[in-house]
């Protein structure tokens, strides 16, 4: 995730620096998938007035959590067909091989596209051009700057020697080195980052990404929704005209809720607290509250006119596809007449292809189904 929405005890924390996955393990033999600039994507479906979705996933600390991921996207996104699918980075690139990875393996044999997290923290000019030769490379498109958090064990964000400030100055030096090749997506904070003196000052501060070059805004979680619908006024009022992505990360678990609200400083109604205070202790109750206030916000974002919804995922699976089918979108996709009953990759080495086993006919239907009470645990 983003600046400030990270899962703190895996993305920035345990995240591996190497390691691949059997399940994909000749991604690298030939030529690359490449993919479409997310912001064209998003102008199609707004403009054909067709609600779109996303989903974020984070690199596991184990090799058999990142086959539990290849496995849970692959379902995922064969069965839901996300706009896009982004991919964390860790903190000062302590995933930095694995993000590159799992975002080439995601584009090429999953055939979405992928928006690759990048950010600041403990990361030099040098290695951040050399990760993104190594996104371009990949075929990849789709770039998040962020500045990055702190490194584990330090309170405040220190700049690098020889490294960038601020999201805005890699803002800049992607649009430097690398001209009009990456979409680039930025942060938003719909209460102002933590930072901030005040979140006029941080949506001026915005305003200077996105003159940068940003195409579009993703945000911060958060569960008031009048407070982001305030931030997207706000931000056309100082003249922002870009896409502004809202971001949901539904409720699981009631103890990693609160974890998380104290680490992002996001602000929860009153209500929502007073609903889940007698359901804490009961896991089962807590999820199915989490998808039900997970529908009922995403409802009202859709109503308010913003066409889409950005899902912090947690790397898990059924909530999110749980609110999906209770927005009546979840099937949405299977609408689409295709030529041949799987979606085709955009790798060079498999666009002539035409033939594959019988199975994969019914994957969506079979596969998908037989495997979708696998645990849930992500790592």
């Amino acid at each position: 995730m983003m600046n400030g929405v990270s899962k703190p005890s895996t993305e920035a924390k345990n995240g591996i620096k190497g390691g691949r996955s059997g399940l994909f393990k000749n991604s690298g033999s030939t030529g690359a998938c490449i993919g479409e600039k997310i912001i064209d994507k998003i102008r199609r479906s707004t403009k054909m007035k067709r609600p779109f979705y996303s989903f974020e996933y984070f690199p596991p600390k184990t090799e058999p959590g990142v086959m539990n991921l290849y496995s849970r996207m692959d379902r995922m996104v064969a069965k839901f067909e996300p706009l896009f699918v982004d991919i964390t980075w860790g903190t000062g690139g302590s995933t930095a091989k694995l993000t590159l990875e799992i975002s080439k393996n995601v584009q090429n044999y999953c055939a979405t596209d992928v928006l690759m997290h990048l950010t600041c923290t403990n990361m030099p000019k040098g290695e951040v051009k050399d990760a993104l030769d190594k996104a371009k490379e990949a075929g990849i498109r789709n770039i998040l700057a962020l500045r990055g958090d702190p490194p584990q064990g330090q309170d405040e964000w220190e700049q690098c020697d020889k490294g960038f400030a601020l999201a805005l100055d890699l803002v800049k030096f992607i649009r430097e080195e690398y001209g009009d090749y990456f979409g680039i997506a930025v942060a938003g904070y719909p209460e102002g980052h933590i930072e901030a003196k005040n979140l006029e000052e941080d949506v001026k501060f915005l305003k200077m990404k996105v003159d940068a070059g940003a195409d579009f805004i993703m945000t911060q979680l958060f569960y008031d929704v009048d407070l982001f619908l305030d931030f997207v006024k706000r931000c056309r009022a100082a003249g922002i005209t870009v896409p502004i992505l809202p971001g949901v990360m539904p409720i699981n678990n009631y103890n990693a809720f609160k974890r998380m609200i104290a680490y992002t400083k996001a602000s929860v109604p009153k209500k929502i607290l007073k609903d889940l205070e007698p359901l804490k202790n009961n896991d089962a109750m807590v999820k199915a509250y989490g998808i039900e206030l997970g529908i009922k916000i995403c409802r009202q974002i859709l109503a308010s006119g913003i066409p889409g919804v950005h899902f912090y995922t947690l790397n898990l699976e059924k909530s999110v596809t749980k609110i999906l089918s209770g927005l009546g979108l979840a099937f949405l996709p299977s609408k689409k007449v295709r030529t041949l009953p799987w979606k085709r990759s955009c790798a060079s080495r498999r666009q002539k292809e035409d033939v594959r086993p019988i199975f994969w006919a019914n994957r969506p239907y079979s596969y998908l189904s037989r495997t979708v009470s696998w645990d849930e645990f992500p790592n």
